[in-house]
């Protein structure tokens, strides 16, 4: 009741003054006066057979309390202030409840009054639902006349340039939006001559006048008969299977073709002509939509300090837009290279609008500046997402992944146990999974520490972690304690090792397209997808946990060349030959994403399992763990290996790839 004291008092007197000094508004506020009026008159009309000589004194004496009660009210409801070139269907709701009270204050005060006496009672029925019917008449007028108004000026400024005729797949709700926006706006210089769906049902029936012409088996008569320039496939909720028939079918016609953007893409607001884009790769993979619990996420995230670590790289960058969906605070941006650093802290501030972060060019190696972050800023939330990712590098170049995805991710989290951090999520892969490579085995053993941390955690209280160093006396060991997690899952579509943009800059050169084996298969998923479901199952753990993302059906990596071939507009082995090249060191044919041994458990959310693994503590990997640093700083490449080998019994190392100063420098 406060709330609207204040408003009526402070704010309305302001908005009043602005409106008292517009044209428009005097123009529509006289129009709806006499509209009122009108109304009144219609009413008593119809009621008394079109004779009122008699009724006159009574419309008169009412017509001063009838027309002030309206237009206050209609004031109130904001009638006066939207805009009205794009009154909506939320607009006519709006002016039915205000003529719904208007109305009903005026029958109370005629009933408080003089009970009805020389007034019929069907006249107010009548006189609401004639205002109602004109004042939405009036508003519809305006915005006809304001939109067609535009569209002449725009029309006469751009009568050279012919609009193309543009067919759409699809004859739902995607389609339906499109031709609604190309008909309102004039700027989009496109005209929909027909609509082509697979449901036989739909054949002859017309969305806004526009006529489904045949299904996508006939696509091509479906051109020739609506003379198309161009096609834009408008079916959001297709499966890989649909889009590649459809896609197929839009080659084989010669025509210039597109598409509109994913089902996922559309639910945050995106649909529009003008982002219809060319057909990619993860079209054809048909991953049905991330549904994520906002709440749940929000919970943890909204007025957070959140650090990224690799922020600049494919899978932070877009956690970092993922992010600030929640409200955070703040967020911190780590990251090793200065132009990964500078593109993301760009697209922040200039596309998202985002402007509370905090960019840091720094490795985490560096254990001093770690703290210095920390102590400063206070990250509540840890997304570890830098890593050394690459196989074949990294088994050259093997010493690398033990400082910065071992012992690099070591000091992370002994620095996040230190300053109290709540929760602390690592983005892991499925090259984890009994590794031939090591990058896979370093990966693996972060999941190792993280779960021996855990432990450590676990069984002194929050007390000092196994090196860690001592927390503050007196602190709440219940509140020190850090929820760590780990998140994995295999390939993502578009990342900087994906196989996807080397395919097609090889296209581009005209080939040939290099695959390692033709039974090599591999889990794809997006990185959109992978983004939302790392924030999902952040919100889920508790500690300890490892997630494993479901990544569908796995694809031959031959498949995924040929298809994208075809996708760029060419033959496959014919005008783009395929050649085979033999596994890389430290490759495998086939992925895995369970370790044996760990136990498999689904969660609330269906793309989510959650896997238990004991691992090893501190104490059973302390000596190991210096070990391998000996090695690591020799640049002894077997010697790591070996090492990896008795930290993980599981690890099948490739001692037949050799090291980028060849023999190990134990051996020299």
């Amino acid at each position: 009741m406060g709330n609207i004291f204040t408003r009526l008092l402070f704010e309305q007197p302001r908005i009043l003054w602005n409106l008292l000094r517009m044209v428009n508004f005097w123009i529509v506020l006289l129009v709806d006066i006499g509209l009122v009026i009108f109304a009144h008159f219609l009413a008593y009309l119809v009621r008394f057979d079109w004779e009122i000589s008699g009724e006159l004194p009574r419309i008169i004496s009412l017509l001063p309390l009838l027309t002030a009660t309206k237009i206050v009210v209609f004031y109130i409801f904001g009638l006066y202030r939207g805009m009205w070139r794009y009154t909506s269907i939320a607009d006519l709701k709006n002016i039915a409840r205000a003529v719904t009270l208007s109305s009903g204050l005026v029958v109370m005060v005629v009933l408080y009054i003089n009970r009805f006496a020389g007034f019929s009672r069907s006249v107010f029925f009548m006189d609401a639902v004639f205002t109602f019917l004109l004042i939405c008449l009036h508003r519809g007028a305006i915005r006809y006349l304001l939109q067609n108004k535009d569209a002449i000026s725009m029309a006469s400024r751009s009568e050279t340039r012919k609009k193309k005729r543009l067919l759409l797949i699809g004859a739902g709700t995607a389609a339906e939006k499109v031709i609604r926006e190309i008909t309102d706006n004039a700027s989009v210089f496109y005209e929909v001559v027909g609509l082509v769906d697979d449901n036989p049902n739909k054949h002859g029936l017309k969305i806004h006048g526009i006529p489904v012409v045949g299904g996508v088996d006939r696509l091509r008569e479906c051109i020739a008969r609506t003379r198309a320039e161009e096609i834009l496939i408008a079916v959001a909720s297709a499966s890989g299977e649909q889009m590649k028939r459809i896609v197929e079918a839009c080659q084989r016609s010669r025509t210039a073709f597109k598409v509109l953007p994913s089902i996922g893409e559309i639910i945050k607001g995106k649909l529009s002509v003008t982002s219809m884009r060319e057909i990619a790769y993860k079209d054809l993979l048909g991953r049905p939509v991330v549904h994520l619990d906002q709440m749940e996420i929000g919970r943890y995230l909204t007025g957070q300090t959140v650090l990224v670590t690799g922020a600049g790289g494919s899978i932070g960058s877009e956690l970092c837009r993922q992010i600030i969906k929640f409200n955070p605070e703040r967020i911190v941006l780590l990251d090793a290279g200065e132009e990964n650093l500078y593109k993301i802290e760009m697209e922040l501030r200039h596309e998202h609008h985002f402007h509370n972060y905090i960019p840091v060019l720094c490795k985490i190696q560096n254990q001093e500046l770690l703290d210095r972050l920390f102590c400063r800023y206070a990250p509540s939330v840890v997304f570890h997402a830098a890593a050394y990712k690459h196989v074949p590098l990294i088994e050259a170049n093997p010493w690398e992944a033990v400082f910065n995805n071992i012992f690099a991710t070591k000091n992370l989290i002994e620095t996040a146990i230190f300053h109290k951090t709540q929760r602390f999520v690592i983005v892991s892969t499925d090259k984890a999974v009994r590794p031939t490579n090591v990058m896979g085995a370093s990966k693996r053993l972060t999941e190792l520490l993280m779960l021996a941390y855990c432990q450590d955690q676990a069984g002194t209280a929050g007390g000092d972690a196994a090196g860690c160093r001592e927390p503050e006396s007196g602190a709440d060991s219940s509140s020190q304690r850090t929820a760590f997690m780990a998140v994995r899952f295999g390939n993502v579509l578009g990342s900087s090792g994906s196989v996807i943009p080397l395919f097609k800059r090889q296209i581009e050169k005209g080939g040939p397209v290099t695959v390692t084996d033709p039974e090599m298969i591999r889990y794809f998923m997006s990185i959109e997808e992978a983004a939302q479901l790392i924030l999902q199952a952040g919100a889920m753990g508790t500690g300890g946990e490892i997630f494993l993302l479901k990544m569908g059906t796995p694809i031959k990596i031959a498949t995924l060349a040929h298809d994208l071939i075809k996708l760029m507009g060419y033959e496959p082995e014919t005008e783009i030959k395929i050649t085979y090249t033999g596994l890389r060191p430290g490759e495998k044919l086939y992925e895995e994403l369970i370790t044996e041994g760990e136990g498999i458990v689904p969660t609330r959310h269906e793309k989510i399992m959650v896997l238990h693994g004991d691992g090893r503590t501190h104490g059973e990997m302390g000596g190991l763990l210096e070990e391998l640093a000996s090695r690591a700083k020799a640049h002894d490449a077997q010697g790591i290996k070996e090492v990896l080998k008795k930290i993980m019994p599981e690890y099948v190392p490739d001692m037949k790839a050799q090291s980028i100063i060849g023999r190990d420098a134990a051996q020299e």
